[in-house]
């Protein structure tokens, strides 16, 4: 959550397991977009000495869908390799990284990017080096000038960077999890408990985080930078995916991987997997195209949670329970954007095509004072217009769910009152968000780290 662990055999394969993705007009560059998609989920910050990387073998892409079809545009591309400095030594380091250069750096890791655009293949930078991960003050003590080392122009408006950061998701998991325990309601709970404040089960985590700026004349459909927002070419759908090829062999406890590179990992919207598609179908939902969604749609409409809410709450859900319709509202949201004449002055729709992206329209300006709720807030610069790393998805989609939304689409539906109320009862603990790319915070050091305590 929001797409950390989300299905069986994902959860087994963290390296092409894609956590979060993130689509916002950069605040700082108004005239680019970032993308940004992260990997690797709850990484312990002293998990040396094999510390956390990408995938050497995996195929990370960043897709875009701007011609309403729900498939993939053009594309971003990014390929991994590490290297072993000096084969004689276990050690990740063998004394201060004050620079990514560093020879005391014994596995240094590269990359590649690739612009993928109606079958024709473009390669945007070769051997970019990527950060090493915050291990504590005296492998890495100017962990930040690392980071900042690492943030690669790659033309003109264009950075790129790969490298580990803070986690910026941030949830109760153990309380939702633990039977739909909500805040603030857990008095109401048909086994209830006392409230409490909530606790983000994304403490003191790190991810490894693939962010990419580019102006928003690479991103629309007729190269242009769109000011109308009423305009359908200035939405774009976004998501993001990990391959694998379709062999593997072991020799010797070597794997080695052979074949065609097939999907394992894709992530639009935040929690669709999580708590939309039903565990049967999880690992499934992860090897298709969005374009293929509709066949998820049921779920969608008529989501397992909003059923369970009024049964784990009697009492506190009476209107969501007498409601039988389709959700036509969780469906604008999720699975096609929300057409022109729902929220006045605004849309993000991108056709009938139903599919799992996240819909940013981009002559949507950065907002002066960004709500966190983002649109339900009248922020419509944030989720689910794009997702900012500060957006706060889990209180919005709930709300969603339990029904806030569905005035959108039903004015005669009246919410429950406890439908506005709900909260995920937690903020980001770890390193603040930046005002400039990558945006994500400082990722947490092994050194300075507790069990369950963020330390920059």
């Amino acid at each position: 959550m929001s797409s950390h662990r989300e299905a069986p055999e994902i959860s087994k394969d963290p390296v092409a397991d894609n956590t979060d993705v993130y689509a916002f007009v950069s605040p700082d560059q108004p005239d680019t977009v970032t993308l940004i998609a992260n990997f690797i989920p709850f990484q312990n910050p002293y998990g040396g000495p094999n510390f956390y990387e990408f995938g050497d073998d995996v195929l990370y892409q960043i897709h875009i869908s701007n011609r309403g079809t729900g498939s993939a545009d053009l594309s971003y591309q990014f390929r991994f390799h590490a290297t072993i400095r000096n084969t004689k030594t276990f050690l990740y380091n063998t004394g201060p990284i004050t620079s990514i250069t560093d020879t005391t750096w014994n596995r240094p890791q590269y990359y590649s990017v690739t612009r993928v655009e109606n079958g024709r293949s473009r390669v945007l930078a070769r051997n970019l080096p990527a950060p090493p991960v915050n291990v504590g003050v005296r492998s890495t003590p100017d962990y930040a000038k690392l980071a900042r080392q690492a943030i690669h122009t790659i033309g003109n408006h264009r950075k790129v960077f790969a490298g580990q950061r803070a986690d910026g998701f941030f949830a109760d998991l153990g309380s939702i999890f633990d039977l739909g325990t909500l805040r603030p309601f857990q008095l109401a709970h048909l086994i209830p408990s006392a409230a409490a404040a909530g606790v983000n089960g994304l403490q003191g985590s790190n991810v490894h985080t693939i962010a990419l700026q580019v102006p928003i004349t690479d991103l629309t459909r007729d190269g242009r930078r769109p000011t109308n927002v009423l305009d359908p070419a200035a939405v774009i759908g976004v998501y993001a995916s990990a391959s694998r090829q379709t062999s593997r062999i072991l020799d010797g406890g070597i794997a080695a991987w052979h074949g065609p590179y097939q999907q394992v990992s894709r992530l639009g919207n935040p929690l669709f997997n999580e708590v939309i598609v039903p565990m049967a179908e999880k690992d499934r939902w992860n090897g298709r195209a969005p374009q293929d969604d509709r066949r998820y749609a049921g779920f969608v409409t008529k989501p397992e949670l909003a059923g369970l809410l009024p049964v784990l709450y009697p009492g506190v859900f009476p209107n969501l329970a007498a409601y039988q319709k389709p959700r036509a509202d969780l469906a604008a949201i999720l699975l096609t954007g929300i057409p022109k004449g729902v929220v006045p002055g605004f849309q993000n729709f991108t056709g009938p095509v139903q599919a799992d992206l996240l819909r940013l329209n981009v002559a949507v300006p950065p907002a002066k004072a960004p709500n966190p709720l983002g649109l339900v807030a009248g922020d419509a610069a944030g989720f689910p217009n794009g997702r900012r790393v500060f957006d706060d998805v889990v209180t919005v989609e709930l709300r969603a769910v339990a029904g806030l939304t569905i005035p959108l689409v039903d004015p005669s539906y009246r919410p429950d009152a406890a439908a506005a109320a709900i909260k995920d009862g937690t903020s980001n603990t770890n390193a603040d968000y930046r005002p400039s790319f990558p945006y994500l915070g400082t990722p947490a050091g092994g050194y300075q780290s507790e069990p369950g305590n963020p330390a920059a």
